[in-house]
């Protein structure tokens, strides 16, 4: 690595001429020494000073820097799955440019899970009388569904799917999560049903009791 050596002129080299400021580097020059093992980090020698921009070994060529000098980079080439289900539980809310073309014709939906952004959400979505009494679903949880996203908006485009009911209530707030994880919470199929016993009330035999480990 390149070495940057520093040296004060004052009065006294002034007397002894430039023949003296020569030397005293060349002095400094051989006085340090650079360990290979530690990454280019010096030892601080009398005449030598070094800036606190001296701190990383300065070197042209990257690929002979140390790993920790590095910062690796990457781009996205391909999407292989798409994993978030694009659906979020929250409130809706007026636009607050009531004069603007798009308060006539889409409402705010805001996420509860901060890391999913703010949706458009058509007007026709929403209750009829959203419009002219916002403030009775101030408390209503919703179902949005994510469809789009342009590059030259802050907010996503989306679709609201339906209304789960007040928040803070457990059916509703449950009901919220399983669907924004993607999870099947539906009726069971006839054909699952068929597989359970069908001869009611149903009661483990005594054969299969002697061959089980009772955890009950």
């Amino acid at each position: 690595p390149d070495v940057i050596i520093e040296a004060q002129f004052d009065d006294n080299d002034a007397e002894h001429g430039q023949d003296h400021l020569q030397d005293t580097l060349t002095d400094g020059v051989k006085k340090l020494s650079l360990d290979t093992g530690e990454k280019g980090k010096a030892a601080g020698v009398t005449g030598v000073h070094r800036t606190k921009q001296d701190d990383g070994p300065k070197v042209n060529d990257p690929r002979l820097l140390p790993d920790e000098f590095l910062q690796r980079t990457a781009k996205v080439v391909y999407i292989l799955e798409k994993k978030h289900s694009r659906a979020a539980t929250g409130f809706i809310k007026l636009l607050a440019d009531r004069n603007s073309e798009l308060f006539k014709r889409c409402a705010m939906f805001s996420p509860v899970d901060h890391r999913v952004p703010r949706v458009y959400v058509p007007l026709a979505d929403c209750p009829p009388d959203f419009v002219t009494k916002p403030e009775a679903y101030s408390q209503m949880l919703f179902i949005c569904r994510i469809v789009d996203w342009k590059e030259d908006s802050n907010f996503a485009s989306g679709q609201l799917c339906k209304s789960l009911g007040q928040a803070g209530e457990i059916e509703p707030e449950s009901e919220g999560i399983l669907t924004e994880y993607g999870v099947d919470f539906s009726d069971f199929s006839p054909e699952v049903l068929e597989c359970l016993p069908q001869n009611l009330p149903w009661v483990i035999s005594p054969a299969e009791l002697d061959k089980r480990r009772d955890l009950r």
